[in-house]
């Protein structure tokens, strides 16, 4: 049993949270929604002033939204990484720049700390089913202290080698494509409509042909059924689409597919989707094309 923090307790955070919970670890929630961190002590996490408790933490995870909150809550003017004991690891989930893991890296040493750059793939169900895939990179003390939190939240955790930053590098390529196969799923299958073909045709039949994805599988059926719920929002778009950019003119690399998609999410928030469910990228080209979705029943 370790004593846990973990910081953001959205649907990422909060299954990830539970999971641990699960493992027999004692857990400290933090968010900013007071309810969320009410809602997981009735689940069985401790009470009392996170801050407080940090400095008994083995273990603290942070899962908030981007570098620029990774950074503040960890280092900012009342940032919880002061409170930490030596050799406290930190894992890292957020989705952020390589360079700025790297960063942190170094930040995290000089104050004692281990720092695994740890970004997540596979959605909120899969935090909740403690089957998440993990792209970790850091010292190999930072992968030791933080294998009871990997064990707990994880189905696979690939080794992205010994220093921060290559994990986030390899979940900004994992993003730029699941973030291509969503622009491409919405597309096909508002085009399928045009030609008079159902949505729920549409996916019965390419679920099963070799134009399916893993994407197309678990956001195709939002659209079918008319329910834009949001699991993923289409604002998360923008941010990890324009890491990958940012990446991309850094190195001189070329990626107008990518680029196509992030223009896309972009006009999607300025039409007020921001909020609704990725899958709710359908309704642009719907819009567009002057098609009817189904509504939710």
């Amino acid at each position: 049993m370790q004593n846990i923090g973990i910081i953001g307790l959205g649907s990422m955070g909060y299954g990830i949270a539970r999971n641990l919970i699960n493992a027999g670890h004692r857990v400290w929630g933090h968010d900013i929604n007071q309810a969320a961190i009410d809602r997981l002590v009735v689940e069985g996490a401790e009470t009392g002033i996170f801050r407080e408790h940090a400095v008994n933490f083995d273990a603290l995870v942070v899962v908030v939204l981007n570098a620029d909150q990774t950074q503040e809550v960890l280092f900012g003017e009342t940032g919880i990484a002061s409170s930490l004991h030596n050799n406290t690891v930190i894992v890292s989930c957020a989705t952020i720049p390589p360079d700025i893991a790297v960063q942190m890296e170094t930040r995290a040493e000089k104050e004692g700390l281990l720092y695994l750059d740890a970004p997540i793939s596979g959605g909120a169900i899969r935090a909740s089913s403690g089957e998440l895939t993990v792209m970790a990179s850091g010292r190999k003390a930072a992968f030791d202290a933080a294998k009871p939190v990997l064990d707990a939240i994880s189905a696979k955790v690939f080794d992205m080698g010994d220093h921060a930053g290559a994990g986030s590098a390899m979940k900004a390529t994992n993003q730029m494509l699941a973030g291509i196969h969503i622009a491409s799923m919405a597309e096909a299958i508002t085009f399928a409509l045009a030609q008079g073909i159902a949505p729920a045709r549409f996916f019965e039949v390419v679920s099963q042909s070799a134009g399916t994805s893993w994407i197309l599988e678990n956001r195709a059926p939002h659209i079918v059924e008319g329910d834009y719920t949001p699991h993923s929002t289409i604002n998360i778009w923008p941010k990890d689409l324009g890491i990958v950019m940012d990446i991309a003119k850094t190195t001189g690399f070329s990626a107008p597919i990518t680029e196509a998609a992030l223009a896309l999410f972009k006009t999607a928030v300025e039409k007020g989707l921001g909020f609704e469910d990725d899958a709710a990228l359908a309704k642009l080209y719907a819009d567009t094309a002057g098609l009817h979705l189904p509504e939710k029943q």
